[in-house]
C-alpha cells in the first residue's frame, strides 16, 4: 500500500465506498465523476501505478480482473446492452490517479472515437 494513494486507502477500507463487487484481489465501485449513466472503477487491491508498471508476476491478477469485469458488468445491469472498458495510462492517456484501474462505462450508446 502506498500511503498517499486514494485507491490504496479504498482497498484498505480506510476510505469507504459503496462496493458493487469485491473479492480478495479487487474492488469495484462507482466513479465519483461519472462519464456515463453507469461508470464503475475496478481496482486491484495491490498497488500498481499503471499498466506499464505491471510485472510478469501480475499476469494472474490482470487475468483475474479481466475475467471478473463481465461479472461486475452483469451485476451493474450492463451485460445485455453492452459496455466499454477503458484503462487510462499516464497523463496523455488521461490517468488522474496513479493506481491501475479499469473504467467500466455503460447505460448509453458509446460513440467513437472516445476523445
Amino acid at each position: 500500500m502506498q500511503e498517499d494513494c486514494i485507491f490504496c486507502k479504498i482497498a484498505a477500507k480506510t476510505i469507504p465506498v459503496n462496493a458493487v463487487y469485491e473479492d480478495e484481489y479487487l474492488i469495484a465501485f462507482p466513479d465519483i465523476k461519472p462519464a456515463a449513466p453507469v461508470h464503475l472503477l475496478v481496482i486491484p487491491k495491490k498497488h500498481i501505478d499503471n499498466i506499464l508498471e505491471a510485472a510478469p508476476e501480475d499476469t494472474a491478477l490482470l487475468g483475474h480482473i479481466l475475467a471478473t469485469i463481465p461479472k461486475i458488468a452483469t451485476i451493474a445491469g450492463l451485460a445485455e446492452d453492452g459496455f466499454r472498458t477503458v484503462i487510462n495510462t499516464k497523463d496523455n492517456g488521461g490517468q488522474t490517479v496513479y493506481h491501475l484501474h479499469f473504467h467500466v462505462l455503460g447505460g448509453k450508446f458509446m460513440t467513437w472515437p472516445p476523445g
